[in-house]
């Protein structure tokens, strides 16, 4: 359950609220630079907790963290397995205690979606992440009323194109994050009449594929960096899985959309493969290095779309290019 909470987990929440409260009591009294406490979920100043503070917060503080969970689950994320970082929901749940519903607003909601997934795709959160909690939790506040006062990790978040050939490994943050746009968007099963999500709902057994088989890349002498990559991944059900082999898509395609309990037409399957941000007439023509880079293109807008942060793309010179103008237009 996204909602379980952690002890360590809900006193740094706690802290955060109560170091926050010490911080406006210090301004409100006139002291200025290093006179002013810091907002802190430091260990020494967890350990410091007075039985006062706790009292005082543990409420609101457990509502904050059953706000994120219905925060994550608008988001796309319905298990705890699939949380890329844990670590961001501390400052997220605490900002929930303080905005209460507030957070359903659609200037607010829409900040805190583009902050979370800034983190998440720009893997600001792994380590050590203390003074970037503290620091997310005072400025996500000063973000809702003031749209000049963008946060540190919106402003820090990058994704380099080159990420997409490192990004294997389903344990990886930003992968975790890709695979949960994959299923927001609508991905569909190309063998079960479901979609991805519904099929993870249920617990049905999901494979992660890849779209043109590892024995075909092999054989044409593609490098393992290129064919075992994000870009040539994709989730599909472990029935639809078996189906494929080590062919090359313009024959697993058919073959699949010629199953006698599927029978699909080549209309149909392309709808099923586009919902994966996939490009139906590069696989069918297995053409290998024109689909990564369509792909590539592809997982570039959806990053672009969730962060508001441009996605460098490669010019025929080799060299990456940013696009000022998407920035610009999400403030």
């Amino acid at each position: 359950m996204l909602t379980a909470l952690e002890a360590p987990d809900f006193l740094q929440a706690v802290t955060l609220l109560h170091t926050h409260e010490l911080r406006l009591s210090d301004i409100e009294a006139g002291k200025t630079d290093k006179q002013v406490r810091p907002v802190s979920v430091k260990r020494a100043d967890v350990l410091q907790l007075p039985l006062s503070a706790w009292q005082k917060y543990a409420d609101s503080v457990e509502k904050g963290f059953q706000l994120a969970g219905r925060f994550l689950r608008k988001e796309s994320f319905y298990h705890r397995r699939e949380l890329p970082y844990s670590t961001q929901i501390i400052p997220l749940a605490a900002v929930m205690a303080q905005l209460g519903n507030r957070w359903l607003e659609p200037r607010i909601y829409d900040k805190l979606s583009r902050w979370f997934w800034c983190g998440v795709l720009g893997e600001l959160y792994g380590g050590a992440v203390e003074s970037r909690m503290a620091n997310d939790y005072e400025e996500l506040l000063a973000w809702f009323e003031d749209d000049r006062a963008i946060p540190r990790t919106v402003r820090d978040a990058t994704f380099h194109p080159d990420r997409f050939y490192t990004l294997r490994s389903r344990l990886s943050a930003a992968y975790k994050g890709l695979n949960v746009l994959f299923l927001r968007q609508g991905a569909q099963d190309w063998f079960w009449k479901a979609g991805i999500k519904e099929l993870e709902s249920d617990n049905i057994s999901l494979d992660i594929h890849h779209i043109f088989p590892q024995i075909w890349c092999q054989q044409q002498g593609i490098p393992k960096e290129r064919y075992d990559c994000i870009l040539n991944k994709t989730p599909i059900s472990f029935k639809a899985n078996r189906k494929i082999g080590g062919e090359p898509p313009s024959s697993y395609l058919q073959r699949i959309q010629n199953e006698e309990q599927v029978q699909l037409s080549d209309e149909e399957m392309d709808s099923l493969l586009t919902s994966h941000a996939l490009n139906p007439t590069l696989l069918r023509n297995d053409d290998f290095e024109a689909f990564i880079e369509d792909r590539r293109i592809r997982l570039s807008k959806l990053i672009e779309g969730v962060t508001g942060k441009a996605v460098s793309q490669v010019t025929e010179g080799g060299e990456y290019e940013y696009r000022d103008d998407l920035e610009e237009s999400m403030g």
